[in-house]
């Protein structure tokens, strides 16, 4: 069913070849029960990799770009135009979005830069705080044609927050929705960012149940240690927006350990950073297919 359901979804987007808002690909995809690949960008190769995997995946993505990495970099707008004209050049929907922002002003960056979405984390603040900052964001964002993705239940992991305990109430989870006007939630099921180990077993029946309470996609962060049939289970029990990081720069890392370990005097690093790119186009189109039941 899930695949049927995913290659009538897909034909819908042969013809299609804009940058769109996160919308346009997160309610189809809640709709026929296929999974939405979203992968965090880190540098140009990143990006090149991504786009090339849902080009060949021929599936929409959602190309991530963390408060963190624009922290890396010194400034979002540099890595953000490299990864918006990439996106525009495709064949398929792909949506530019920034991750995990607490800093009101980088959310106003990117709505300036023409991002499709933001997320606004406001998972570390006591409950009314983070449904008024959230809220807030919301109404900015949505003058300016962004969709709003936001956090309840603080998922671990992330700058040592807690653990994979931690878990999201379907009535507060539908509230918060309610009173802030989001368009996505990511919710605690059982991830931790940053896991190196793909060996998570997620609280399924807790999906199921945020899925009926609450009325946006689901969003399940920290999917690095999920492994492969646990996410094909996640999408079927409802979760729509599945978020990878870790993982992928994992592959990347990898070859270019391999790469270097293989030749040690090399110096041109186009000879390393390419394998790499190549390996993570591979490994993200695979995931792409996984999600959409291809």
């Amino acid at each position: 069913m899930r695949e049927q359901l995913a290659k009538q979804r897909g034909s819908c987007y042969e013809a299609s070849m804009t940058l769109v808002r996160l919308t346009d690909v997160l309610s189809p995809a809640a709709a026929s029960g296929t999974g939405l690949g979203a992968f965090n960008v880190f540098s140009l190769e990143h990006a090149e990799a991504l786009t090339a995997a849902a080009e060949a995946a021929g599936t929409p993505l959602v190309l991530q770009i963390s408060q963190n990495a624009v922290r890396y970099h010194g400034a979002l707008a540099p890595i953000a135009l490299a990864t918006l004209a990439l996106a525009r050049s495709g064949t398929v929907p792909m949506v530019v979005h920034l991750d995990h922002a607490t800093d009101t002003s980088l959310v106003d960056e990117a709505v300036e830069l023409g991002f499709g979405s933001v997320m606004f984390d406001g998972s570390t603040m006591p409950y009314a705080e983070n449904v008024a900052a959230t809220a807030a964001v919301v109404r900015r964002c949505h003058d300016r044609g962004l969709d709003v993705e936001a956090e309840l239940g603080e998922i671990g992991g992330k700058d040592g927050v807690h653990s994979p305990g931690a878990r999201t109430e379907p009535e507060e989870a539908r509230a918060f929705v309610e009173a802030t006007g989001v368009d996505a939630l990511a919710v605690a099921v059982g991830t931790l960012h940053a896991m190196t180990e793909r060996r998570v077993a997620l609280d399924l029946e807790l999906i199921k149940e945020l899925r009926d309470a609450v009325p946006v996609p689901l969003v399940l962060h920290g999917s690095s240690g999920v492994p492969d049939e646990e996410l094909v289970r996640a999408v079927d029990a409802g979760m729509t927006k599945i978020n990878i990081a870790t993982h992928l720069n994992q592959v990347f890392t990898n070859s270019v350990r391999s790469s270097l370990a293989d030749n040690p005097t090399m110096v041109d690093s186009r000879k390393y950073l390419g394998p790499a790119r190549d390996a993570v186009t591979v490994e993200a189109a695979r995931l792409l297919r996984i999600l959409n039941g291809l």
